[in-house]
């Protein structure tokens, strides 16, 4: 498409019109930072290539719309066809579309649909990506029900045979795809995200921050939502380890305590940090606004992501962003996120978490909050690149039908 000037044609393309959906912060708070952050940095880096255009249900949280509708170059439309009520799924796998949702794309003259957690159909008539942020499921099934196990699974598999390009998150996804689903002829991209949060995240004073949550001065920090393949309980085990030792280590943990999967998890995890009378060592901070999260990461004496699986940890590559040390569960895509600079321990070893943990708050400095590292722009420069050439393959093939 070109864009015209009085009638004249002119070799400036028209951007590329990505149509993406919108993901609550308090369901998934990693994948609606992601997309936050992906919208910043494609008007950052270049501005009028790719248009996201961000379509979102009637009952979606106002205040995360407004969030993103004022990054510049982004469109947000509402409208009942994206209100997740299983109506749209039960139209694309019975019909092979998700009528409604199609017509809005058509209606906002869409190019190409960012699908994630979401399907709209084998016959749906535009280009399609399908990010498969991880293959937790298959990694952990253990910690699905047989119907969210089987539920995930056949999302994947009709994705597949429906002909998307696929996109993977890290290197260490794109092996996990090779071994359990052998011989796919689908397009398949890795994009590792960087992140770059704007500046208005970072006004707000880090002291002030840690005075309003009564924190002290050295603590560590872990902003994992509540589900049980982040592995809180492990922290919460070394904390109890340090306590015995006579070694006062305070975690701050902040993050959705929203799992449908296992709604008890949080209330069940808070018991047990009472049992052992943790209270002032494991101290959880709700669901908070994000300056904030940024405040706490660029004055904690460390980062603490003890999950068991992670497609590319959005909490790592921030801390990557700041220079803030890490104390990471020693898993493949932590490896390969941190290129071996960070502190790493089994994912059932809480001993050694406990060890990082004291060992870290022994060598905490002065509080002083961190600034951007030099040369993080490279990284959400790749990023931005790789996004866009993705875009731009998947653009130009056919949709399946």
């Amino acid at each position: 498409m070109w864009r015209g000037s009085r009638g004249k044609r002119v070799a400036e393309p028209e951007p590329l019109r990505v149509a993406f959906t919108h993901i609550s912060r308090r369901a998934w708070a990693g994948g609606y930072n992601y997309q936050r952050n992906l919208f910043e940095v494609l008007n950052r880096y270049h501005p009028g290539e790719v248009r996201p255009v961000l379509f979102a249900g009637m009952n979606d949280d106002a205040a995360e719309i407004a969030a993103l509708a004022q990054i510049p170059g982004v469109e947000v439309f509402q409208s009942p066809a994206f209100d997740r009520t299983g109506r749209g799924l039960l139209g694309a796998l019975a019909l092979g579309i998700d009528g409604p949702a199609a017509a809005q794309f058509c209606a906002r003259e869409i190019d190409i649909v960012f699908e994630s957690a979401r399907f709209f159909g084998r016959r749906l008539p535009f280009p399609a990506i399908a990010w498969f942020p991880d293959f937790q499921h298959r990694l952990l099934p253990n910690l699905f029900s047989r119907r969210a196990y089987w539920q995930r699974e056949l999302g994947f598999r009709i994705q597949i045979a429906s002909g998307r390009h696929i996109m993977l998150s890290s290197a260490s996804a794109l092996e996990d795809l090779k071994r359990f689903y052998p011989g796919v002829a689908n397009g398949v991209s890795v994009v590792r995200f960087a992140t770059e949060p704007p500046s208005s995240l970072l006004t707000t004073d880090p002291l002030d921050v840690i005075s309003r949550y009564g924190l002290p001065q050295h603590f560590l920090y872990l902003p994992n939502q509540f589900w049980r393949h982040k592995n809180h309980q492990l922290v919460i085990e070394a904390l109890g380890l340090l306590k015995r030792r006579g070694v006062d280590v305070v975690v701050a943990a902040s993050g959705s305590t929203h799992d449908p999967r296992e709604p008890d998890y949080f209330e069940d995890t808070m018991r047990r940090v009472a049992a052992q009378g943790l209270e002032s060592s494991f101290r959880h901070l709700g669901m908070i606004p994000l300056d904030h999260v940024y405040a706490l990461l660029r004055t904690s004496a460390a980062l603490i992501n003890p999950s068991k699986c992670e497609g590319w940890s959005t909490t790592v590559e921030e801390a990557k962003s700041f220079g803030v040390p890490m104390i990471l569960s020693d898993i493949d895509v932590h490896r390969e996120q941190t290129e071996e600079a960070a502190r790493y321990f089994a994912v059932d070893d809480a001993g050694a978490l406990a060890d990082h943990m004291s060992d870290v708050m022994a060598d905490a400095g002065s509080v002083a909050a961190r600034h951007l590292q030099a040369g993080h722009d490279e990284r959400v420069r790749a990023f931005v690149t790789d996004f866009i050439q993705l875009a731009r393959v998947a653009a130009h093939s056919k949709p399946a039908r």
